[in-house]
């Protein structure tokens, strides 16, 4: 089988890519620039090119993978379905690719699906499941974002976007929170709450919806589905979460319910949120017969996952961290896990990701810097999106300084790193955050402090 990948350099793209490599297909697949994603596919047998042309396409393929970022108009997309090449969206493909496993688990919600499908990779790798796991990020364990198992195992990732979670149907459904994203495709909450709904009765007979019980809109999503288990702080939650214990270096927690006391566990990363994410994960594996001992041990084994609060480096007294948030409750998440780690400073950096959610989002981000002592501003990251001229980074620096006073636009990377070399001083910390490049003006600030 001939399957192309048009930006097969992707996070997920290039894992579903690995997958079918192990699965003896012929695999090929363009991506606007090189990358060492594309380079790590290249030596593993697939033909790669750099920049997408409609004379990338064979007649002879038996099918084309797109992402829902791909414009109808792209020269690849219109040129297969001149040439009556089938063609496939992403969400699609990764459907059928389950389809083939006995035990899937797929993890959705607006925040925190990456390390929940890293914590839970976590433990049935420590538990010798022997998993396939597909990830949105890199996760130490398997040494990058896809893990070919030879088990009955498949856990991965569930986007909402444009609705693709509705193309799978796993045994095991985790929904982590339901919160306004997206609205350049969504109508609004309830349009979201409906479509998480719809999800969660794709879920396979026999399987269980594991769903955090504190999230009203998660209630709302579920109610009248009876093969929910719940789990939370609040006491009418199946498995309640109790004396959690947040530190600097780890965080503990208790998880009890009517019948099953499943003791006390500890992790190594920071934050309330995380607290919840490895309840999660925690509880799937639980329900799904694994050991408590070994859930325990597994679960502390974690320790992040690339571009979740990722420590870059330290120079000169200066702590470097970048993080992918890019939604206001992520912005508050991480800037709260990262307060009592700071001894005089912190920066933070911010990358608005997509026109479309900073203008629906303006006042809701201006209101998520509180835990930090400076705010700078880069230029929006567009991704999929044209700009119309409808929103800056300079209108969010206005609408932020309603609130505050220490927020600076500065817009290109080059400025910002000349700025903070001129302003930080010995134990200030550097956060950068958004779902864009600014991980990269992370990297290039540690080589230069």
């Amino acid at each position: 089988m001939k399957v192309h990948f048009i930006g097969i350099g992707g996070i997920s793209m290039s894992g579903l890519a690995v997958i079918c490599l192990n699965l003896g297909y012929s695999v090929s697949g363009s991506d606007s620039v090189s990358s060492h994603m594309t380079e790590k596919l290249e030596k593993t047998g697939a033909k790669i090119s750099i920049g997408q042309s409609a004379a990338n396409i064979d007649p002879s393929f038996d099918l084309v993978v797109y992402t829902a970022a791909i414009s109808s108009e792209n020269e690849e997309l219109v040129a297969s379905k001149n040439l009556n090449v089938r063609t496939i969206d992403r969400a699609e493909f990764l459907g059928s690719i389950m389809r083939k496993y006995e035990s899937s688990i797929a993890i959705s919600g607006t925040h925190g699906k990456t390390s929940t499908t890293s914590m839970i990779s976590t433990i049935y790798n420590y538990a010798e499941k022997d998993p396939t796991i597909l990830v949105g990020g890199n996760l130490p364990g398997i040494s990058g974002n896809v893990r070919i198992g030879s088990g009955s195992y498949f856990i991965t990732e569930a986007c909402e976007y444009v609705d693709s979670f509705l193309s799978l149907y796993p045994k095991y459904e985790i929904i982590l929170n339901i919160e306004a994203d997206h609205l350049d495709y969504f109508r609004d909450i309830d349009h979201i709450i409906d479509s998480f709904g719809r999800f969660a009765s794709n879920t396979k007979p026999g399987g269980k919806i594991i769903a955090n019980g504190d999230d009203p809109c998660v209630r709302k999503a579920l109610a009248g589905f009876d093969n929910v288990v719940y789990f939370g702080t609040y006491p009418d939650n199946h498995f309640v979460i109790k004396d959690i214990d947040l530190h600097n270096d780890f965080s503990s927690f208790c998880m009890v319910s009517d019948k099953d006391d499943l003791g006390k566990f500890t992790i190594q990363t920071h934050g309330r949120h995380n607290v919840l994410n490895s309840a999660a994960a925690i509880l799937c594996s639980y329900l799904d017969g694994i050991d408590k001992e070994i859930i325990r041990e597994g679960i502390y084994s974690y320790t992040g996952v690339g571009r979740r609060f990722e420590y870059k480096g330290e120079k000169n007294g200066i702590r470097v961290y970048d993080d992918y948030a890019h939604h206001p409750s992520e912005i508050k998440a991480t800037l709260s896990a990262a307060k009592p780690l700071f001894k005089k400073r912190l920066f933070a950096v911010f990358q608005p990701h997509t026109f479309s959610r900073t203008h629906l989002l303006l006042d809701e981000f201006a209101a998520s810097f509180e835990d930090c002592d400076h705010i700078i501003l880069a230029d929006i990251y567009a991704s999929r999106e044209k700009d119309t001229g409808l929103i800056h980074s300079r209108d969010l620096a206005e609408r932020i300084k309603l609130h505050r006073n220490n927020v600076h636009y500065i817009g290109n990377f080059d400025d910002i790193i000349k700025f903070l070399l001129e302003n930080l001083k010995s134990d200030d910390i550097v956060l950068t955050m958004g779902a864009g490049n600014i991980n990269n003006l992370a990297e290039k600030l540690v080589t230069l402090l």
